[in-house]
């Protein structure tokens, strides 16, 4: 009896709809479900146009979206689902780094340090901070700040020093 009371939570749960963002024009736009859709479609085994199209319309019934933005929605789920499906090219120039953490005083200064180390560096870079529990999670994430570049987590709970952030810069550049 336990078990099937354990089984229908976990099946509960993965139901859920949970909140993720993405990047909308120049703006990161929180979507309720679009977890669920993105795994929906790749069940499904769609073609990219037809799970860009059945991902909008089950993000358009949990969400608002507006009329005029719909096309760019429609790019940014498209490019969310070619990453979920691992259907991009992997760009080795193009640095990513991830930020995680609320907005307290060790993650502002983790901000201020990347921010530093690049600009000495003379290297661009996509920022992004992360602040929502939900989403830091899904990379998971246990402990803030943490710092991901690249995808490869080099950091959690701690504040990481000047020397190790210029270096790991570095071995991603490099």
């Amino acid at each position: 009896m336990y078990r099937g009371k354990q089984k229908n939570t976990i099946t509960s749960i993965m139901n859920t709809a949970t909140s993720k963002t993405i990047q909308i024009g120049p703006s990161r736009i929180g979507l309720i479900g679009l977890d669920r859709a993105l795994n929906i479609a790749a069940e499904k085994n769609l073609s990219l146009v037809e799970a860009t199209e059945f991902i909008f319309k089950t993000i358009a019934k949990e969400n608002y979206i507006p009329s005029g933005l719909t096309s760019q929605y429609r790019q940014a789920l498209q490019a969310e689902y070619q990453k979920h499906m691992n259907l991009t090219d992997d760009d080795t120039d193009h640095l990513v780094i991830r930020i995680f953490g609320s907005t307290c005083i060790s993650c502002n200064k983790l901000q201020v340090m990347l921010i530093e180390v690049l600009n000495n560096m003379n290297i661009a870079a996509d920022i992004e901070q992360i602040h929502e529990p939900d989403e830091i999670g899904r990379y998971g994430v246990l402990h803030t700040p943490a710092l991901i570049i690249n995808g490869s987590l080099k950091c959690a709970g701690h504040m990481p020093t000047l020397a190790q952030v210029e270096q790991w810069v570095r071995d991603v550049t490099d």
